[in-house]
């Protein structure tokens, strides 16, 4: 019964994106939804987005291994979310464009756009690949066969579904996952804390260092500081995000969505991170991302286990899919098109947004397939992301009063960004502190200083 119901689920998001296929007419039905969705898709594709593989399967698995300090990987991005609310929100929904880098063409141009893009690119698919890796650990425990044949099983269900409705699919499918999310979540936490026998038993058994915060023994101020620059600001300036920003109807309703999902994610961290702790008490040993999906197949009855899996899926997919379909809208957009240079009709660009669909969700199956770790591969991508473009594009909005150029912004991007992928596959640190976190503020360094040179030199 549990993998019908599965199954079913799959299906469900097929005839979905079907149905979407239809309401597609050009490139603002397929790119921004027409830019005509009200709050509750808004907030609904925006919740199920950031609840994805992070902060379901990894999550749990860092309260499993940590404690209640893992609550900070989706506390930061309540954070990062509460800050672009109240600063920037309205100001990047009256931009009304299709993509984050088009900001970077009006604050710098349109060398310092491409450059960015080609950055984000690189990043997200890490990111796509953490929510396969994560779709696959949660199938695992209910069709005992094997990881990477799952991977690509979930894969390609989402890229069908995104390739055929756009943005329209995704923000419908997104809203209803988030429904299914939030039942889950709430139905699993009274019966989890009842197995294990209440939070008191829970202390006695994991000891008070599980439950120390906001440090402890095995997450301390480094750690924090890094989650807050390196995760934390992907919420604040994320392709994304801004691509559900893109969609809203209007700016307040792009403030309120916003607002109302990162009040939202604060107790759904300590929620989540708690159900990887009693999965500690439960079931010590196993792999601590195998946290959530065990408990769900070894605690919960038939049925409701199979709908708490497609819950879980619903996580995964709903951020694959945002992220699947914003990757591949910068390429067509913001690489492609300059390449060009010439007007593309808009059955042109579609054709090219979904070739690349296809071909970016092949690429992060294949790195799925190799880093197999959520936070592994979901890390790789933030810390590229944030260590090349976070100053340049935050900044870039006060550009004119600071003195900024293209020359630095496309310098901060290829230092700080370099520096944190060559750092994050080498392994570097120092002081206890990741080679990306030295990229991030490098960039910002490298950004100020590099367009006053530029400035100067030019006087000359």
């Amino acid at each position: 019964m549990d993998i019908a119901i599965v199954f079913a689920y799959f299906a469900g998001l097929i005839v979905i994106g079907s149905r979407s296929f239809r309401i597609v007419k050009g490139i603002n039905s397929f790119f921004v939804a027409d830019r005509a969705s009200p709050l509750i898709l808004i907030a609904g594709s925006l919740f199920a987005t950031v609840i994805g593989g992070s902060s379901t399967v990894g999550m749990a698995g860092l309260g499993y291994s940590m404690g209640l300090v893992g609550s900070w990987w989706l506390l930061v991005g309540a954070i990062g979310l509460f800050a672009l609310a109240l600063f920037l929100a309205e100001r990047v929904r009256a931009y009304s464009l299709y993509t984050l880098p088009e900001i970077l063409d009006i604050q710098y141009g349109p060398e310092a756009k491409v450059s960015a893009s080609v950055l984000i690119v690189i990043a997200w698919m890490g990111i796509v690949a953490g929510q396969i890796v994560a779709a696959g650990k949660i199938l695992e425990t209910i069709l005992e066969t094997s990881p990477s044949l799952l991977m690509v099983i979930t894969a390609l269900v989402f890229i069908t579904y995104t390739l055929l409705g756009g943005q329209h699919s995704v923000v419908r499918t997104d809203t209803v996952q988030s429904v299914i999310i939030i039942v889950a979540i709430v139905v699993s936490i009274p019966l989890c804390l009842h197995k294990v026998g209440g939070l008191g038993a829970m202390i006695e058994v994991l000891g008070p260092d599980h439950f120390s915060f906001p440090v402890s023994s095995r997450f301390p101020w480094t750690t924090l500081v890094t989650y807050l620059f390196l995760v934390g600001s992907t919420y604040l300036v994320g392709p994304d995000i801004y691509s559900r920003i893109f969609c809203a109807k209007d700016k307040r309703v792009a403030k309120g969505a916003t607002m109302t999902v990162a009040l939202t994610l604060v107790p759904f961290a300590f929620i989540i991170t708690i159900l990887g702790m009693a999965a500690g008490v439960l079931f010590p040993g196993i792999n601590p991302e195998a946290a959530f999906p065990t408990m769900i197949h070894r605690l919960f009855p038939i049925g409701l286990n199979g709908l708490i899996i497609a819950a879980l899926l619903s996580a995964m997919m709903s951020s694959a899919d945002t992220c699947l379909l914003t990757t591949s809208t910068i390429l067509s957009f913001d690489i492609v098109r300059p390449l060009v240079r010439r007007e593309l009709p808009e059955g042109t660009l579609l054709l090219f947004s979904r070739v690349f669909i296809v071909l970016i969700g092949v690429i992060s199956l294949i790195i799925a397939l190799s880093l197999k770790g959520v936070i592994s591969s979901l890390l790789l991508g933030y810390t590229v992301y944030t260590s090349g473009l976070i100053f340049p594009i935050l900044l870039g909005f006060y550009k004119g009063s600071l003195g900024l150029n293209k020359e630095g912004a496309i310098a901060a991007m290829a230092v700080g960004g370099g520096l944190a992928l060559i750092g994050k596959l080498m392994g570097w640190s120092l002081f206890g502190l990741p080679a990306g976190l030295y990229g991030f503020f490098l960039s910002g360094l490298v950004l100020v200083a590099g367009s006053k040179m530029v400035r100067l030199a030019k006087v000359r």
